[in-house]
């Protein structure tokens, strides 16, 4: 057993020395060291649980010494005459009382304050010390002696053993080297490896002793590991030759019927009575103060809000005299167990949960491989922290499965609740050394040369110039992208060889809680350039890494309309009492009025623009000779329902798509690259939460009025590549006659690079027709003709965009490059 539990501590205690020896350490001990490596909800749960911890080791020690007071000083068991110095009445309330009054005295200690008991730690040491040595000089100067012990049995009964003292004798040292489990006479029942180890266990979590009190030391980063490691090797020696010495002297039955058997056996026996009994106060206040520097700690994180705040008012001296306040309460309430083996099991469970949490802590720093994880103690690895943790974990289901499921359990549920609260704070999160390893990990194994089409995914670049107008289209690409790469892009306009140092550092900070607030799945991606153009160039090329780019830019629509303020219709941006957590919350330095601040007002129709239209026209000719596919998002600060808080699941949506090239009445191909990237969109689109019950409407375009029937035939092959494709849609015939009447550009009169000269006429019957069949549609999926090679053009084919899309709503203008779909499996 002694073998087991120090193995456990031993390990414990390695990564203890690893932890403390890297950085200071401020109050809180143990729960100081899990929560700034763990963070805050596996910080604050393990915390909380040490602190119960701690206030059941406080009323176990003090159950500890009542017995011990009680062997010496309580009235004989058949009499009710006291007898000498025997003169205290017994029995479970009076165990209560003398426990209240031993518990009151360790609070007015508390209360003076933790320097009292650190200034007469080191005199009941030379106590304690002086106790052992009489037990040793005793087993060698007392002559063997009987004894006659008597106990209360069930129905009053007396029970009396005949017990004796032999001296040192190899034949009571051979008859004590089997177990042979019996009765506990002050719990009544039959002990076993489980309930003798958990006693015993209580004797060594005294490691954490120092690290408690890491507020009141000098240096504890050297004190700590110094300290608990020469405590380890002391007691380690004191509990070898005590545990020799009693089974080489005393018979069994001495052993198993007197717990206090060292008194019987001494030379003097007050030596050992005052031993136990400065050892067990002197424990009882090391477990209160370390419970109370505990709870102060966890009171001043804020991690529970109300129910512990008040545990953060401290005395002028620092003192946390509420804290200990709430520590002497639940200690008080332990107490009326009555017996120290009734608490033992849970308090070793509770100790041993903590004793691996601190392992976990060291091994996620270890398995991290932080630059700035530098111990001056290195004699621990991985391999140590794993072996801990598993070493705590098996002993805790060993000792009482149900102690151990159960304190499992409430850990989960702290978990749980402390995640739900979402706590916040600058103290690093493990979580995000360990997730940044893995993930460099598995990018340098996404292979982008093992890329295949039938695991196509969008991974979207979405250009924004300012979010307050632009937020509802940022909320709809986040339904779009699929699972895939999702990146807001901004150009801030500036060169570096003009500046004193790069003014898009500091602005990420406001985009990512830009982000948190609309509640997206997006990275961030600023630059700075002198140009738009540009820096939207810079972006395609640089944004993302290994197989993880962006292939599909998105951009706002250009047009001349005064765009809508979105920082104003939300509540999650202009009202200060909602999504606010616990006063005094980490927010990264964005508060809501410094957001607000930040992102300039949206512009008004005499407003300057930043980008001319030839260069809006230049970025979309630069993705495409880049191989990305390009998407223009008009009207959608008119779409609703796409918030974090929206419930809509698309049920009385509508998606319509429209595959052909609009601006091309001849064009009859549904099957290349572009119309079928339409499709892909739309499709997945339909398979987002917000939009997976809408109904998907495709119109193909037709002349009727010619007698070729041959779209009869194309609409039949058209409905067989949708099965292929396993895309569930409506097709809808529309007649092109209305607009193909004003189109009057023939094939040989267009150059092929040129723009077509389209009539007001033949636009504005497009849009009628697309009014007409779309007016109702939630968005709209159009064609993106490929822009003019010639940039004096650029404004042409703008206006020839901006008259087919004019009133129609949310609406999409894809221009697809990629080869998306895939027919095999």
């Amino acid at each position: 057993m002694i073998a087991v539990a120090y193995i456990i501590i031993s390990l414990t205690i390695l990564s203890i020395c690893a932890i403390s020896t890297n950085g200071a350490i401020q109050g809180g001990g143990a729960y100081y060291m899990i929560s700034r490596s763990l963070g805050p909800e596996f910080g604050g749960s393990i915390g909380l649980m040490f602190f119960l911890a701690k206030v059941f080791a406080c009323g176990e020690y003090v159950l500890g010494l009542v017995e011990a007071l009680l062997d010496v000083f309580g009235m004989d068991t058949e009499s009710s005459v006291s007898v000498g110095v025997r003169v205290l009445p017994q029995g479970y309330w009076y165990t209560i009382l003398y426990s209240s009054v031993v518990l009151l005295l360790c609070l007015i200690i508390c209360l003076v304050g933790a320097h009292i008991y650190s200034r007469t730690a080191f005199v009941i040491l030379l106590v304690v010390t002086v106790s052992l040595l009489s037990i040793f000089i005793s087993s060698v100067a007392v002559k063997p002696q009987n004894f006659v012990i008597t106990h209360q049995g069930l129905g009053n009964q007396t029970l009396r053993y005949n017990a004796s003292f032999t001296g040192f004798s190899a034949a009571t040292l051979r008859s004590n080297l089997g177990p042979r489990y019996s009765l506990d006479y002050s719990t009544n029942t039959v002990m076993s490896f489980a309930t003798v180890f958990a006693v015993m266990f209580t004797s060594c979590t005294g490691i954490m002793a120092g690290a408690n009190m890491s507020g009141e030391l000098k240096t504890p980063s050297v004190s700590i590991p110094r300290g608990t490691i020469i405590a380890v090797i002391y007691t380690f020696t004191v509990y070898i030759l005590l545990f020799i010495l009693a089974s080489a002297t005393c018979d069994r039955t001495l052993l198993i019927q007197d717990y206090g058997f060292f008194q019987r056996i001494n030379l003097w026996p007050p030596f050992v009575t005052i031993g136990i009994f400065c050892a067990s106060l002197s424990a009882a206040m090391c477990a209160m103060i370390g419970a109370s520097r505990i709870l102060h700690a966890l009171a001043l994180d804020q991690l529970f809000g109300l129910p512990l705040a008040p545990a953060a008012v401290t005395s002028s001296s620092g003192n946390p005299w509420v804290a200990v306040l709430y520590t002497w309460g639940l200690a008080q309430c332990v107490v009326f167990a009555g017996h120290l083996n009734a608490v033992a099991g849970l308090v070793t469970v509770f100790y041993l949960l903590a004793f691996a949490a601190v392992d976990l802590a060291c091994l996620a720093l270890e398995w991290a491989s932080a630059p700035n994880f530098r111990p001056t103690f290195q004699f621990f690895s991985w391999h140590t922290c794993l072996l801990g943790i598993l070493s705590c974990l098996v002993m805790m289901f060993v000792i009482n499965p149900v102690y151990s499921s159960g304190s499992i359990v409430l850990l989960l549920l702290l978990l749980l609740f402390l995640h739900y609260r979402s706590p916040t704070s600058s103290w690093g999160y493990i979580s995000q050394a360990l997730i940044f390893h893995q993930v460099r990990k598995y990018l340098l194994m996404l292979d982008v040369r093992k890329e295949h089409v039938k695991f196509w995914r969008p991974q979207v670049l979405l250009m924004v110039s300012n979010p307050r107008s632009s937020c509802q289209l940022i909320l709809f690409v986040n339904q779009l992208k699929k699972g895939g790469l999702y990146v807001l892009g901004h150009v801030q306009l500036g060169d570096l060889d003009a500046l004193p140092s790069d003014p898009v550092q500091q602005q990420y900070n406001f985009w990512l809680s830009l982000v948190d607030k609309l509640g997206v799945k997006a990275f961030v991606d600023l630059t700075l350039s002198p140009s738009v153009r540009q820096g939207t160039q810079h972006l395609l090329r640089i944004t993302g890494l290994g197989g993880m780019k962006p292939n599909t830019l998105v951009l706002g629509f250009y047009d001349s309309c005064t765009p809508d303020d979105f920082f104003l219709q939300d509540s999650a941006f202009y009202d200060t009492s909602v999504g606010q957590n616990s006063e005094g919350e980490y927010n990264f330095g964005v508060d809501l009025p410094s957001l607000q601040a930040h992102f300039p007002p949206v512009r008004h129709v005499e407003s300057p623009r930043w980008l001319s239209p030839e260069e809006y026209v230049g970025i979309i000719s630069d993705a495409l000779k880049m191989n990305k596919n390009v998407c223009l998002g008009r009207y959608f600060f008119q779409l609703q329902g796409e918030g974090k808080d929206s419930k809509t699941d698309g049920s009385e949506r509508t998606i319509d798509v429209w595959p052909l090239n609009l601006l091309q009445p001849g064009c009859r191909d549904y099957q290349d690259v572009c119309s079928l990237f339409l499709l892909q969109m739309a499709c997945v689109l339909n398979m987002s939460s917000k939009w997976r019950n809408a109904r998907m409407r495709i119109f193909l375009n037709v002349e009727t009025a010619s007698c070729d029937q041959g779209w009869v035939i194309n609409e039949e092959t058209f409905r067989d590549l949708l099965k292929k494709l396993r895309i569930r849609a409506s097709i809808k015939i529309v007649s092109w006659d209305p607009a193909v009447q004003h189109h009057t550009i023939s094939e040989e009169e267009r150059p092929s690079e040129s723009l077509p000269t389209l009539s007001e006429d033949f636009l504005s019957a497009v849009n009628c027709m697309l009014t007409e069949h779309s007016s109702q549609a939630a968005v709209r999926f159009l064609y993106l003709p490929r822009p003019p090679a010639q940039g004096s053009q650029a404004q042409q084919y703008l206006a020839q965009l901006e008259a087919i899309t004019y009133g129609l709503g949310p609406t999409l203008l894809i221009h697809g490059v990629t080869p998306v779909t895939y027919t095999d499996l």
